[in-house]
């Protein structure tokens, strides 16, 4: 899912072609797509972009006479900048809005429809689609504190719960809680006051960098290559691979769809976390150490759910 360096990265894109031109019409490829009746989707047609905003990990343009057209991406939706009128690409292809200097494409792999569009009228309209978490970027310790402690979760969940702090998902999360040598189901409850600030410090300077990394490598360009798994990153998407500040392999806790990353010696003082799939075969024979585990396995275990 794009996360919060991605969807600035997306909106900077935008604001440099879209704003101040005129929304001629949105081409919808799947029925599935729009989530709302009212406004219609045909009042959105003919309208100037005033502006394009970031909200959460929802991408807003603001119409002239207060109207908005909010796309949300979730896991596996993208934008694409065409040449104006370019066609609808097959099963992908969820949207276009076309503009009078191009058309943007929104696309989504997978045979599910998760991503959506809205249209709302007005602050009050566009406020009702924000699950309410802070802005971490600026955010002060304590404000953060507050929100971090407001109720007792894990780490990992606590950051990628929107109505906590907006903007951050998965892999994000993997490289915050690494750089602050944190585990990702240590409970929030627990934490120390020392552990806080090094975990605010981490969440400013691991979105700020991939921010910055994200828009030197598009250079003015569209952001085509778009993707929760980059080179450079510390902990996720590395399973099985040297973590970069201790060599010690990386591991994982996979749930449902979903996977987390961490390095046992920088997070976890040197304790293996149990993996859900298979501690449900080895039971009480799970094992305590990453030796222990590569001694069961025999080293190799990077199979993907």
């Amino acid at each position: 899912m794009p996360e919060l360096p991605d969807v600035v990265v997306y909106v900077e894109a935008l604001r440099a072609r879209v704003a101040g031109e005129v929304l001629e019409r949105v081409r919808i490829g799947s029925p599935f797509l729009l989530r709302t009746v009212e406004p219609p989707l045909t009042s959105a047609h003919g309208r100037r972009v005033a502006g394009v905003r970031r909200v959460g990990k929802r991408i807003a343009f603001g119409l002239e006479g207060g109207l908005w057209v909010v796309v949300h991406l979730m896991i596996a939706g993208r934008l694409h900048w065409h040449k104006p009128g370019t066609k609808l690409p097959g099963r992908r292809g969820l949207a276009a809005f076309d503009f009078s200097n191009g058309t943007l494409m929104l696309t989504e792999a997978g045979s599910q429809r998760r991503a959506s569009l809205h249209v709302v009228s007005g602050e009050d309209g566009l406020r009702a689609l924000d699950p309410g978490g802070i802005e971490t970027l600026g955010s002060t310790l304590s404000t953060f504190s507050a929100a971090l402690t407001r109720g007792n979760h894990t780490l990992k969940r606590a950051l990628t719960d929107p109505r906590v702090f907006s903007g951050i998902g998965n892999a994000y999360s993997d490289e915050i809680l690494h750089r602050a040598h944190l585990s990702p189901v240590k409970l929030t409850g627990r934490l120390t006051p020392v552990e806080i600030e090094r975990l605010h410090h981490a969440v400013n300077a691991t979105l700020n960098e991939w921010t910055t990394k994200l828009r030197a490598e598009s250079e003015g360009r569209f952001p085509e290559k778009v993707t929760a798994f980059r080179e450079g990153m510390a902990v996720h998407g590395r399973y099985g691979m040297p973590c970069p500040v201790c060599e010690s392999k990386v591991r994982r806790i996979r749930y449902s769809s979903n996977e987390t990353n961490y390095c046992p010696q920088c997070q976890t003082d040197g304790k293996l976390l149990a993996d859900r799939a298979l501690s449900r075969l080895l039971r009480e024979d799970w094992p305590r150490t990453p030796e222990e585990l590569d001694m069961i396995t025999g080293g190799v275990h990077s199979e993907r759910p």
